[in-house]
C-alpha cells in the first residue's frame, strides 16, 4: 500500500455517468479525499458513503474533491448514486488496474479494501488510512483534513 509521502499514481477511469475522470483533473481543482471501498449496497460501505455525503459541503466548501472507487461497473455505482443521493463521483475499476496501483486490493488479489487516500495537488499522499469495518476511522481523516484547512483560512491546497 501506499504511504504518507508517496506519490499518487495517475489514472484514467470511468465514472457512475460514463464521464471520463483522470487524477489531474480532479486534482485541478484543489485536494482530492480518494477513498477505496468493497461494494456498492453493503452495510458498511453505504454507511461510509452516506457519511461523506453528509459532510460533502464542509469538504468542498475548503476546496477539497471527494471520490470512491471500487470494482464494480456503471450501472451498479449509478444505482447506488442515486439511491442515496450521493453528490462526488464514484469510479469503476473492473480491471483493478487503479486498486493495485494504490496496494488496496484484497488478500491474494480478491476483493477491495477500505482505504482514504488525502492527494495534495503535487500527488504527494499527504494522509492515509485503512480501515476495513471501522468508518469512523476515515471521518476522523477527513475532519482532520478540515481541521488543518480551517485553521490555514486557506481554500487551496496546503
Amino acid at each position: 500500500m501506499l504511504n504518507i509521502g508517496d506519490r499518487a499514481p495517475d489514472f484514467t477511469l470511468a465514472d457512475q455517468n460514463g464521464n471520463t475522470v483522470t487524477l489531474d483533473s480532479l486534482l485541478a481543482q484543489g485536494d482530492l479525499i480518494l477513498y477505496f471501498y468493497p461494494a456498492d449496497f453493503t452495510p458498511v460501505c453505504t454507511a461510509e458513503a452516506c457519511a461523506f455525503r453528509d459532510a460533502y459541503d464542509e469538504i468542498t466548501d475548503v476546496g477539497v474533491q471527494i471520490v470512491g472507487i471500487n470494482a464494480q461497473d456503471q450501472a451498479m455505482h449509478q444505482k447506488f448514486a442515486t439511491t442515496y443521493s450521493l453528490p462526488f463521483p464514484l469510479l469503476c475499476d473492473p480491471q483493478k488496474t487503479v486498486i493495485r496501483a494504490y496496494g488496496v486490493d484484497g488478500m491474494l488479489g480478491f476483493g477491495v479494501r477500505r482505504a482514504t487516500f488525502r492527494i495534495d495537488q503535487n500527488k504527494q499522499i499527504r494522509n492515509c488510512v485503512v480501515a476495513d469495518l471501522m468508518v469512523e476511522s476515515h471521518m476522523e481523516l477527513i475532519r482532520a483534513v478540515l481541521e488543518e484547512k480551517q485553521l490555514a483560512g486557506d481554500t487551496s491546497s496546503i
